[in-house]
């Protein structure tokens, strides 16, 4: 079984019969924190109460962990264990705006990524969307804009700049980083944010929400069926310089999503850099596979360094 299928199986709830069910916690830590100081905007009737399970099947030799049912998002704080950089990245797991994986995209994410001295802010989105049946090729993400999801991207981008003081943040190095549909949110965030998408709540809503960087990885439902752009990811001058990764037998999305992406930023004159490789298929996140695809992270690494985020890493 392909990864993105066993992935798949949990996020629809199909991981099996001895899947553990509970409420989603981050590490001893890191706490929670809701994004929205009330009710968030635009609320949406769910098919049930906020869950987590984790499936019996692994990739790279660990379980999954999925969570559903999100009417009340989240941000967690993972703070640097090296030297901090001054930057901060908010991650969006990906699970097709049904669930999100919140360990395989996102603490395994933040893991990696404050060993590198950028804080990470793990975003817990509002899922699923409508209709509820991932199967369903009418889902209003391939042609609409996922607006619960980026009403809650752009108000943890506001956020993170409103406390970077506190926080040691350079307000000028808040990047984003998602998967598969997480990079699709990527996408959004990044196209639209000159976009007023919910009524200001506090004084936070004053802060741009416009990364200052971008990586979408393994990105889906940019493309349209005949390889044109999405619509609702207006891609301009002003989209911030990005990096896309995807492998070439991904069946899930579709190696096209990243090349009409990165056609459109490039005709933009944004600066992208896109890395394709022949292996890999969808939904491997960070965990190790013998695929030379498993180690694109050091090619982020070397990428934010170009793009002055993060120092050039030593000899």
């Amino acid at each position: 079984m392909k990864p993105w299928v066993m992935a798949m199986c949990l996020l629809v709830a199909c991981a099996g019969v001895h899947a553990k069910t509970t409420l989603w916690e981050p590490a001893a830590g890191h706490t929670q924190v809701p994004i929205w100081p009330g009710t968030p905007p635009d609320p949406k009737s769910l098919p049930g109460s906020e869950y987590a399970r984790t499936g019996t099947t692994t990739i790279g030799g660990k379980t999954i962990t999925g969570v559903y049912n999100v009417s009340k998002p989240t941000m967690t704080l993972y703070a640097p264990t090296g030297e901090n950089t001054g930057a901060a990245i908010v991650v969006f797991p990906g699970g097709g705006f049904q669930g999100l994986a919140m360990d395989l995209e996102g603490t395994d994410v933040c893991d990696w990524l404050t060993t590198k001295g950028v804080t990470c802010i793990l975003l817990k989105y509002r899922v699923p969307g409508i209709p509820y049946e991932w199967q369903c090729d009418c889902r209003p993400h391939n042609l609409q804009l996922s607006m619960p999801s980026l009403q809650d991207a752009q108000r943890t981008i506001r956020l993170v700049r409103s406390r970077a003081a506190e926080w040691h943040i350079d307000p000028h190095k808040v990047g984003v980083l998602g998967f598969s549909a997480g990079g699709y949110l990527v996408a959004e965030v990044s196209t639209n944010f000159k976009r007023r998408t919910y009524a200001p709540v506090d004084p936070a809503d004053k802060e741009s929400s416009r990364p200052d960087f971008a990586l979408a990885i393994y990105p889906g439902h940019i493309a349209t069926d005949d390889d044109t752009l999405n619509p609702n990811v207006p891609v301009s001058h002003e989209t911030p310089p990005t990096f896309v990764l995807q492998a070439e037998d991904d069946h899930v999305d579709g190696v096209n999503q990243a090349q009409v992406y990165y056609a459109a930023l490039k005709n933009a004159d944004v600066p992208v850099e896109m890395h394709l490789y022949p292996h890999g298929g969808h939904a491997f996140g960070l965990r190790p596979t013998s695929n030379p695809i498993t180690h694109w992270p050091a090619l982020a690494e070397t990428w934010m360094s170009s793009i002055g985020m993060i120092p050039a890493a030593g000899p």
